[in-house]
């Protein structure tokens, strides 16, 4: 339907001024317009695009405009420059609402654009909004056959994204497009678009619906040579059990098997072989698909079409009652494909009589002659029970080689290979080891019910630094942008951990003055003295320390910020927590290790000399019994090892006497972080 285009200046004037109102979602406005202004101007459309009040209205997305126009006697198929309408503008949006509304005031469906094409090639998108819409243009006489000017059928179009949009596909197949639609430029049909793209579910559709496996377009191509060249081993599957030609050879020489090879998937190379494709067939530029692999580095397929161009010089053939030839893998295929129908067809049964073996199979028209169909009998009946196993049927392992099955296919799962002497398995799988973190319900949180106590207000200045103000004015009003500061920021939170690693002092100030613990632990039980003593940061452990961190707090493994400082080697806030706030030298973790076995682990002479010195015990052992002459040894730095040798020499010779009668003395008891007993089991972890 064409529109009434404004021509008089006054017509063109109101126009553009209702279009306007419409846009701004001015009611008021439009409602005066109408009633004053020229007459029809409702259905009259600006000169320049053709544009109408509908298609602004649309555009906009406000829905109380759609029912206040059209209310108005807004004529809904008014075309633009373009041919579109306003239902194709809303499907266009994925606006069903919109659509709706326009197909209650008798929207015509089949109207087309200037392109030729009809509102279904408006919902060609991969949303849910999409979807509806096209069930709306379905139900309402939408052409499912509309061809464009350009000859795309709006089907094939569609199939050349079954990958986004296979639910509307899928919609066209059951509305009764038909199946074998042809772009008739390149004689291309939905099911080669289908399966260039690889969607399996669209592939099975359509060749339910009657799909043709076998046409060819103007290159003489099939469907299974689109499959081919994307590698999609499923796709040639299905093609299979729907009696495809895997023998056709396009006009440049190329079996689908070429295709395979280029793409380098072996298992299409060795599924293709098996199901007909010639592997010493060279096409026009006189390579053969072991060629094509090799050129394409693709070593598995060319390991896989040697083997195959061996067998097929020799002349292979299976014998005795495995099979392989075409007509077996055929039935093979099929009777996967089609698995749910014949147990269906067999209730379910596990076996069957051979009466109603071969009724069910003419019945869903099996791919077999009845003189083959007795072979495959007699192999599934070797013991003249009159029986079949349906499982059996479907394997086909009794009437086919092992390596043609389609279960061979199947990604196989690693077994793992018992020791020797039956022993057991080795080299299984160990899962990680799970990282302790401090339980929710254990999370300090502020009374406010903010975020938990470890997570603080971050003080620092994002904005920019150099802006403009008073004392510093811009050169021209036009660079002041001081009005994008006049709001103030939103508070934003950060792990209390993260500003000590970074020397955020002005966050922790603004924590601690907020009553936030010195000693709060975040998710993995850490406190701020134990990071800043792990970085080596001294200015942040002397500030920390002040504001009154507890020296000997402990984490999950009982670790203190000592041994967390004797670990990383830093000496000078060792002396500073042992001398100035007296940290207990002999702490012990969860493996009874103190800090002076971490130092000697790590190698770091000047902690081990100070903690020595300090009288830190060197005779004492881990849970393991490892003591630290021991420990130094086996970490092999030889300064520390005579450290560890010339105190133990210094000690009584009483003393080291009687501890060497007794073995490895027990530790004495301690308190750590003025809580918790070393003899105490730790169940935090």
């Amino acid at each position: 339907m064409t529109s009434s285009v404004a021509k008089d200046p006054l017509e063109v004037q109101q126009i553009c001024r209702l279009l306007q109102f419409v846009c701004e979602g001015n009611s008021v406005w439009i409602e005066k317009m109408l009633n004053l202004g020229v007459e029809n101007l409702i259905n009259l459309t600006e000169p320049k695009e053709n544009r109408g009040v509908l298609h602004q209205a649309v555009s906009t997305g406000k829905e109380e405009l759609i029912d206040l126009l059209l209310s108005k006697g807004a004529t809904p198929n008014v075309q633009n420059t373009q041919g579109q309408t306003p239902v194709m503008l809303a499907a266009e949006r994925g606006n069903h609402i919109m659509m709706t509304k326009l197909i209650q005031k008798q929207a015509d469906m089949r109207l087309l654009d200037a392109e030729g094409r009809g509102v279904l090639f408006y919902c060609n998108y991969p949303t849910k909004y999409h979807i509806r819409c096209l069930q709306l243009a379905l139900q309402n006489q939408a052409d499912i056959n509309n061809v464009s000017r350009n000859g795309d059928h709006v089907f094939l179009v569609m199939c050349k994204k079954a990958h986004e949009v296979t639910p509307q596909c899928l919609m066209m197949l059951d509305a009764g497009v038909d199946p074998n639609t042809v772009n008739q430029k390149t004689r291309r049909t939905a099911l080669m678009e289908a399966a260039q793209v690889g969607s399996l579910q669209l592939v099975r559709a359509i060749l339910r619906k009657g799909g043709d496996p076998s046409a060819v377009d103007k290159k003489h191509l099939t469907a299974a040579h689109y499959a081919a060249m994307g590698g999609f081993l499923q796709v040639i599957q299905v093609l299979s059990a729907y009696f495809a030609d895997f023998s056709v050879i396009s006009y440049d020489g190329c079996t689908p098997l070429h295709y395979a090879a280029a793409e380098g998937n072996a298992s299409c190379c060795k599924f293709l072989v098996q199901r007909g494709c010639d592997p010493k067939l060279k096409n026009q530029a006189g390579l053969l698909p072991l060629q094509i692999a090799k050129d394409s580095n693709h070593q598995a397929a060319a390991k896989q079409l040697s083997e195959a161009g061996k067998q097929h010089s020799k002349g292979h053939k299976s014998g005795g009652s495995l099979l392989s030839a075409r007509w077996f893998l055929t039935l093979h295929d099929w009777s996967n494909e089609f698995e749910a129908d014949l147990r269906k067809a067999f209730e379910s049964r596990d076996t069957v009589t051979i009466g109603t073996f071969v009724s069910v199979l003419k019945e869903l028209n099996a791919p077999v002659e009845p003189d083959h169909l007795q072979t495959v009998i007699a192999a599934h009946d070797q013991r003249s029970e009159g029986h079949i196993n349906v499982t059996d049927f479907i394997k086909g392992v009794k009437y086919i080689k092992k390596e043609f099955v389609l279960s061979s296919y199947m990604p196989k799962t690693p077994v793992e290979k018992q020791g020797k002497k039956g022993g057991k398995k080795k080299g299984g799988y160990v899962p990680p080891f799970p990282i302790c973190t401090l339980p929710r319900e254990l999370q300090r949180r502020r009374p406010d019910g903010g975020p938990p106590l470890f997570m603080i207000e971050d003080a620092s200045n994002h904005s920019d630094t150099s802006r403009f103000y008073s004392d510093h004015p811009p050169e021209h009003p036009l660079m002041n942008d001081s009005g994008w500061y006049m709001e103030t920021p939103e508070k934003t939170y950060v792990n209390i951990n993260f500003c000590v690693r970074r020397g955020d002092f002005a966050s922790l100030d603004l924590a601690f003055s907020k009553e936030v613990p010195v000693d709060v632990q975040d998710e993995y039980y850490k406190t701020p003295l134990m990071v800043a003593c792990s970085i080596g940061n001294i200015e942040m452990v002397q500030y920390l320390l002040r504001r009154g961190a507890h020296v000997n707090s402990h984490d999950e493994f009982l670790w203190t910020p000592l041994h967390h400082a004797a670990f990383e080697g830093h000496r000078d806030i060792v002396e500073l927590l042992v001398l100035e706030y007296g940290a207990s030298v002999d702490v012990r973790d969860l493996s009874r290790s103190t800090p002076l076995m971490y130092a000697i682990q790590r190698g770091h002479p000047s902690c081990v000399d100070f903690l020595i010195k300090e009288g830190a015990s060197v005779t004492a052992a881990s849970k393991s019994g490892e003591n630290c002459l021991q420990k130094a040894i086996a970490f092999g730095n030889s300064e520390v090892i005579d450290l560890v040798k010339n105190s133990l020499a210094s000690l009584p010779k009483s003393r080291t006497t009687e501890k060497t009668k007794k073995g490895t003395p027990k530790p004495d008891k301690q308190k750590v972080g003025g809580t918790i007993s070393l003899d105490q089991e730790s169940n935090d972890c």
